[in-house]
């Protein structure tokens, strides 16, 4: 495992949260699920994402998955806290807790409750912010109707001196050269999996991924070549898996996610409402992009 300088560097996986038959949380398979991607590729973990459904979970539980990971991780793999909340009084709740529990580093959406200005936006961050825990901001236009643009970018890492990157998921894959220009001391972290190569074409320090639950390996050759330039060496791999990879950028990707690790032998398992399974046709689709994937791999490797 490649130790990078920063915690959020390098292939950070937006980890599922595994729930049991009778939806109670698992922590001993997340556990496992920790040290498996420590040890297959990737250098840090998301605990209470989005796709953790930290919405959906209690109090007690996400401060326990959180604690789980910090347990598990081994040296040299980061573990990033979600902080997402209603509001900065608390997210930055969660980020003290993150902050007390060990977390390197912590993940932030806008406010999620309430289509903030410009002005809001920043305020909600310089409260978190006061934590001095570094931050990665996360623009998710799609779940919380704000639209982190570059130039609220620029003025969010202008006030707030610890927002340290930025999770860029609006799927728009020229935005990288204007944060690039509007917010130049930020880091521009891949917020999408199906975006990774046109993403990282602009220059990029990191992938917040989502199909590392299933396929670590693969994602991080995909990611390596990447980052060195060798695109043409990844453009087969990335072929085989963006139709899969696109999952993720649709409201379905937790239970998509969740599939693909029961597919490839990794416990996924149900997700808690207001999710329920995939649509029988959605399903369908799902396992033939899974399927495309695995085999191409196969192919290849054999």
């Amino acid at each position: 495992m490649t130790i990078h300088s920063e915690p959020w560097h390098g292939i950070l996986t937006a980890t599922a949260t595994p729930f049991k038959a009778d939806l109670s949380l698992d922590f001993d398979a997340y556990a496992d699920h920790i040290q498996w991607l420590a040890a297959n590729g990737t250098h840090g973990a998301v605990t209470n994402g989005s796709l953790g459904e930290y919405q959906v979970l209690t109090i007690e539980e996400r401060k326990k998955l959180l604690e789980t990971s910090i347990a598990a991780a081994p040296a040299g793999f980061s573990i990033i806290a979600g902080v997402g909340a209603y509001g900065a009084v608390e997210s930055r709740r969660w980020a003290e807790h993150a902050a007390e529990a060990g977390a390197e580093c912590v993940m932030l959406l806008p406010p999620t409750s309430y289509r903030a200005n410009d002005d809001e936006v920043v305020a909600h961050y310089q409260e978190v912010g006061k934590v001095g825990i570094p931050i990665i901001a996360y623009n998710n236009p799609f779940d919380t109707k704000i639209d982190m643009t570059p130039e609220l970018i620029g003025k969010v890492a202008a006030a707030v001196d610890n927002v340290v990157a930025v999770k860029e998921f609006s799927g728009d894959v020229r935005r990288v050269w204007r944060i690039h220009d509007e917010a130049p001391r930020i880091d521009v972290l891949v917020g999408a999996d199906d975006v990774l190569l046109e993403l990282a074409l602009g220059g990029v320090k990191g992938w917040i991924a989502g199909f590392p639950n299933a396929l670590p390996k693969e994602s991080a050759e995909i990611y390596n070549l990447a980052v060195a330039g060798k695109f043409n060496e990844a453009v087969d791999s990335y072929n085989a898996v963006h139709d899969l990879f696109m999952w993720d950028s649709r409201k379905e990707f937790i239970q998509a996610i969740k599939l693909a690790m029961d597919i490839v032998g990794r416990y996924g398992g149900p997700t808690r409402l207001p999710r329920l399974p995939l649509p029988a046709s959605e399903e369908a689709k799902c396992r033939k992009d899974i399927a495309r994937a695995l085999e191409f791999f196969a192919q290849r490797d054999n």
